[in-house]
């Protein structure tokens, strides 16, 4: 796979992240109350908020690295 390639695939996935952690937050009726003391997609909010958002930063790390590295 190119380093292009990897680069748009990473840039991907970090959208991906990023936008499952904001629905994480949106208010919905669920049985079961978030630790934000309120009912939501996720009743693991705001811990599975934040595992996501450092996926999201683990990739934009991963593709910013790959910029630094010289071409082989």
């Amino acid at each position: 796979m190119s380093r292009a390639n990897l680069s748009k695939l990473l840039l991907a996935f970090a959208a991906v992240f990023l936008a499952m952690a904001i629905a994480t937050l949106i208010p919905h009726d669920a049985p079961v109350l978030s630790d934000l003391g309120y009912q939501s997609w996720c009743p693991f909010a705001p811990y599975s908020t934040l595992a996501l958002l450092f996926g999201a930063g683990l990739c934009q790390a991963v593709r910013k690295h790959m910029t630094t590295l010289p071409a082989s």
